[in-house]
């Protein structure tokens, strides 16, 4: 007996025959494009879909040829064993070797889970905490220690949620909002897990403060309002927290380079916090006061980090002015000239391609008979003074390079490096390495955001293998 294939499982082979194709077209396109990379980052998170099953994405960020910032999406694994950091080593070292850049990692950036800084450790990568994760701690943890702002926090969460919820409360605040001329907006809810999610609750609610003033007392209900008092907090908060929503904003919106703002970013929610510090003494000022201090706690690390100081002193928009201290920023312009100096020797060797001509025998009867300790002090001056030369030539480009006027904030730097190139050799070979690392984790976040749509409740038996291909092309395209 023949069993006949029915058009629509016809149809779903030649689907899948080519979405195969077209990933092995992709893949290869892709990795043509990183082999021809100097440098790259990496990014990598963990997600859950619906049916319960983990799965692991490594997003790999780049300079181009046309010097542009690329990012590829190197795999989006299914993740069934354990998540400790050597397993998750295991997965991403293959994905390193697969796509050929295991000696061209400049850093892995991920969220600031323990399994994933051992897992750097385990494959001997430079390490980076995703800028925004951290400064979304930061917020929660002042928020927290805050009183008074703890206890409007949880009234606004009541009052949110009795207008999300109720369809009359919804409808009645509608027609307030229309009779007041108000923005016919929704109250957002805060949400644990996300970035900014206070500041929009507080803000939204604030600026809607009259129609739900008058929408609460027109219905039948226990929720307590907003007092007037309570308000005027509300609003402190809101200006203390808005640098740090504008912070987090460009940095996960930002498709340019983004790992050199970070240090200039820190510098200027300092600055932010000292203004609302200097202020009368209020909630808003104490609030102020303690996310500075938790700034400068664990992000202050950040800025020790040779990954983030180098990034910035080569963005061209930044170089010493996006420091806080003048002090670090000498610091770390002092290792950048040592940086060069390296990339200079590294050229210097290189290019004597030429073979040293052989000795002839009665040279090497010479050199015998008059022992080798003949030369020895004139052959270390040599190199003792090639050294010297290298050394003063890496000061002069770098001396060079930061007496420039920077180029405007808005611009592009890879840009900048593209006519600079031959002006600053070595620098450019190191602004490529360095201006390729995120500072966000973000760009893996997004991956998942997608994996949301594509493995969904009306789409919950694709094979993980299937998943990953539609991820794969979805993202790179």
């Amino acid at each position: 007996m023949t069993i006949r294939r029915t058009p629509i499982v016809e149809q779903d082979q030649a689907l899948k025959v080519m979405v195969e194709a077209r990933y092995q077209e992709m893949k290869e396109k892709a990795k043509a494009s990183i082999e021809k990379a100097a440098a790259v980052s990496l990014t990598s998170d963990m997600w859950t879909s619906i049916n319960t099953e983990a799965y692991l994405a490594v997003t790999c960020h780049f300079v181009d040829e046309s010097s542009t910032l690329n990012t590829v999406v190197l795999g989006v694994q299914y993740f069934p064993n354990a998540h400790t950091a050597e397993n998750i080593a295991q997965v991403k070292g293959s994905l390193m070797t697969e796509w050929a850049i295991t000696d061209k990692v400049t850093c892995l950036v991920t969220d600031g889970a323990a399994n994933m800084g051992a897992c750097a450790r385990e494959l001997r990568l430079k390490y980076a905490i995703c800028i925004a994760h951290t400064l979304n701690l930061v917020v929660k943890k002042a928020l927290d220690q805050t009183a008074e702002v703890s206890d409007i926090r949880a009234k606004s969460r009541k009052i949110v949620g009795y207008f999300r919820s109720s369809t009359t409360a919804k409808e009645r605040l509608s027609v307030v909002q229309e009779q007041l001329r108000k923005p016919q907006l929704k109250l957002i809810q805060e949400v644990e897990t996300r970035w900014n999610s206070t500041y929009n609750m507080l803000q939204r609610l604030f600026e809607q403060r009259e129609p739900v003033g008058a929408a609460l007392a027109s219905l039948t209900t226990d929720i307590p309002p907003v007092s007037s008092e309570e308000f005027g907090i509300i609003s402190e908060c809101v200006v203390v927290l808005a640098p740090f929503n504008d912070a987090t904003t460009e940095l996960s919106q930002e498709k340019r380079v983004s790992g050199s703002k970070v240090i200039p970013l820190l510098a200027m929610l300092d600055h932010c916090l000292n203004e609302q510090m200097e202020k009368s003494p209020s909630i808003g000022s104490s609030l102020a006061q303690k996310l500075r201090m938790l700034l400068r706690e664990k992000p202050d690390k950040i800025q020790t980090m040779s990954i983030m100081f180098f990034a910035t002193l080569l963005d061209p928009r930044f170089r010493k002015l996006g420091f806080l201290s003048p002090a670090r920023a000498s610091e770390a312009e002092k290792r950048l000239k040592a940086e060069c100096a390296s990339v200079m020797r590294a050229s210097t060797t290189s290019s004597s391609s030429a073979p040293p001509p052989q000795p002839s025998t009665s040279q090497t009867v010479e050199a015998v008979s008059h022992g080798n300790n003949l030369w020895r002090r004139l052959d270390e001056s040599v190199r003792q003074t090639q050294t010297q030369n290298v050394t003063a030539d890496a000061n002069i480009e770098v001396q060079r390079y930061m007496m420039e006027p920077n180029i405007g904030r808005l611009e592009d730097p890879l840009k900048y490096w593209e006519r600079q190139k031959y002006v600053y050799p070595h620098l450019y070979k190191l602004a490529l390495t360095y201006l390729c690392t995120p500072a966000s984790s973000v760009p893996c976040e997004q991956v998942f955001s997608k994996a949301g749509e594509i493995l969904s409740k009306k789409r919950n038996r694709l094979r993980p293998a299937t998943v990953e291909k539609l991820l794969f092309l979805n993202k790179n395209q």
